[in-house]
């Protein structure tokens, strides 16, 4: 991986998702089976969802009459996961239709509770690795022969016991994960300067236009809702992650007058509850936070305690009625966020969009979209 992020000087080497190695191994899997590539093969291009082709070391390539294995190595970067070293292992053999299935074998969890982004009972590959792996079949094969994938992960059950899958319910393996494919170094302290470095460069940027504005989002998800729908803001744009707090207190420091923040619900019913670091490890109330403001618009009872034993707010959203919760949650939010900065001495405006898995709107404060 050439892919850094930077720290008091230092280079922080970035890593590739279990998603991409997939891919990478299936990629490879079919070309050998075309005769496009030889088992000698060393290394395999991958573009992925960032926008970047990524240069993947492979690990083993082993031929058999009927199908073909590759093997992957996670590369964490300089800061690895449990998951780190680990092998993704790929076989895929050609059907004599034209279909593409995609499974898990030993070592990737299946999925056993609502509320996470697959279906009970298939296999914990999410969707945009599930996505990647369909993509490289369809462009390699060019609808003229189909194709079983499996996907292995020797150890992954193994690897799943130092991991929160079981509590979420995706027993037996570790999920295949990754929005884009790239793993950033973990390490919090390097996270957040870096963080605070790119505030700070945005807000350089945008200082030109005499706008002292920023615009925070939690993750891949109020990113490409961004970039979808408002690319000039998604490029002004500040992937701040859990770290809610640290971030509004550099936007105080830095004099930034106005925050527009996006993001997921899981996250944000955290943030109107007046979380500001929004890791599992640090605080987890979401059930207790949401059940608490849909009692506040009216929700049935029945309804509060199908919300209260939810697994994900994803779930939970299935049992809401009063949608209006989510607009009371997001000037709940905007609030906080407000408070934390008057609480820094500093006068900041702030409005809140949340999205849904899908990147749907499910609420927004009152003032989101004005001059957006």
């Amino acid at each position: 991986m050439e892919n850094y992020v930077y720290f008091q000087g230092k280079k922080l080497r970035c890593g590739y998702t279990t998603g991409t190695c997939a891919t990478a191994a299936t990629k490879v899997a079919i070309l050998v089976l075309l005769k496009k590539i030889k088992k000698d093969e060393k290394f395999v291009k991958l573009k992925v969802p960032a926008g970047e082709t990524l240069t993947i070391p492979i690990e083993k390539i082993e031929i058999y009459k009927n199908f073909t294995k590759v093997t992957i190595l996670k590369d964490g970067g300089d800061d690895p996961d449990v998951t780190h070293g680990a092998e993704i292992v790929s076989k895929v053999s050609f059907r004599n239709d034209k279909k593409i299935n995609i499974f898990g074998g030993i070592g990737v969890g299946k999925v056993t509770k609502e509320g996470l982004p697959v279906k009970i009972g298939k296999s914990a590959i999410n969707p945009t690795p599930m996505k990647m792996l369909k993509n490289v079949a369809e462009t390699l094969l060019a609808d003229k022969i189909g194709v079983d994938i499996e996907i292995s992960v020797p150890k992954g059950k193994e690897l799943a016991k130092k991991t929160l899958n079981e509590k979420l319910g995706i027993i037996g393996g570790i999920s295949i994960l990754g929005t884009t494919g790239i793993v950033r170094p973990m390490s919090e302290e390097s996270w957040k300067s870096s963080l605070a470095i790119e505030l700070k460069q945005s807000l350089e940027i945008n200082d030109r236009e005499k706008e002292r504005t920023a615009v925070f989002i939690f993750g891949n998800r109020g990113k490409l809702y961004l970039a979808k729908n408002y690319p000039e803001r998604e490029k002004q744009g500040v992937v701040i992650s859990n770290f809610v707090g640290y971030m509004f207190d550099r936007a105080c420091e830095y004099d930034v007058e106005k925050i527009y923040f996006v993001g997921e619900l899981g996250k944000f019913v955290k943030v109107a509850g007046g979380i500001f670091h929004t890791h599992s490890r640090v605080a987890d109330a979401r059930m207790e936070i949401l059940t608490a403001n849909t009692l506040l618009v009216g929700e049935k009872i029945e309804n509060l305690k199908k919300i209260m034993d939810s697994n994900t707010t994803e779930e939970a959203i299935k049992y809401i009625e009063k949608i209006q919760v989510f607009d009371l949650l997001a000037q709940k939010a905007k609030i906080k966020c407000e408070e934390r900065c008057r609480k820094n001495g500093k006068k900041i405006e702030v409005e809140t969009l949340i999205l849904s898995a899908g990147k749907k709107i499910l609420g927004k404060s009152e003032n989101f979209f004005e001059n957006f």
